[in-house]
């Protein structure tokens, strides 16, 4: 009996032990509690309303010349040289559109002068003082309306005419009168390479 006893002992130390070896397990696998934070929502960040764009103002021109319609015309902003010309009706039929500039932007106040091709010279000042119409350049440097005579020019303005020196100036006077720019081939030394750098250049009165 009293063996019972004993034997009874042992396995309920034995339960106890295990019960808490089995504890001490659980304890040391749980997870470890994390404290909870608690973040503030966040901050909506202000956007910038753009401000009201600038509204701008019509061009006031003023057409001019071999233009169909001629008078002051209003017109949009960013407007060029062409844009006038086709308000106002478009070229006449005598104008001379290669001796202006049609990509020239207009601004306000100024004046187009649409030149016909009877006109040998540039327009009076009173027109010209504003006028976005400028001539073309050519290639020597020299604009349409800086036409040579060569019936009255000076020695001095026969040699900015390319290809021309004192010498071949000189030969030009002497060989006055000319009734027709054709008529340059005869002087020495002017061949056709030469008269045709000078004939957009050069006229006759």
């Amino acid at each position: 009996m009293s063996g019972t006893r004993a034997w009874r002992g042992y396995i309920g130390i034995s339960l106890a032990w295990l019960v808490i070896l089995a504890g001490a397990l659980w304890w040391a696998r749980r997870p470890p509690s994390g404290a909870i934070e608690i973040l503030p929502p966040p901050t909506a960040i202000p956007t910038q309303s753009p401000g009201p764009s600038p509204t701008l103002s019509p061009l006031h021109v003023d057409v001019a010349g071999a233009v169909k319609a001629p008078g002051v015309y209003r017109l949009p902003p960013g407007s060029i040289v062409a844009d006038a010309i086709a308000i106002a009706g478009g070229p006449a039929a005598d104008a001379d559109l290669d001796r202006l500039n049609k990509a020239v932007e207009l601004q306000d106040g100024s004046q187009v002068y649409l030149p016909r091709r009877s006109e040998t010279n540039s327009p009076p000042a009173s027109r010209a003082g504003a006028a976005l119409a400028t001539p073309v350049p050519s290639e020597s440097g020299a604009t349409a309306t800086e036409l040579i005579d060569l019936n009255t020019a000076t020695l001095e303005e026969l040699e900015k005419l390319p290809g021309i020196g004192p010498t071949l100036s000189q030969r030009i006077v002497d060989g006055r009168p000319y009734g027709a720019i054709e008529e340059l081939l005869r002087v020495k030394g002017i061949g056709h390479g030469v008269y045709d750098e000078l004939q957009d250049l050069i006229t006759v009165r």
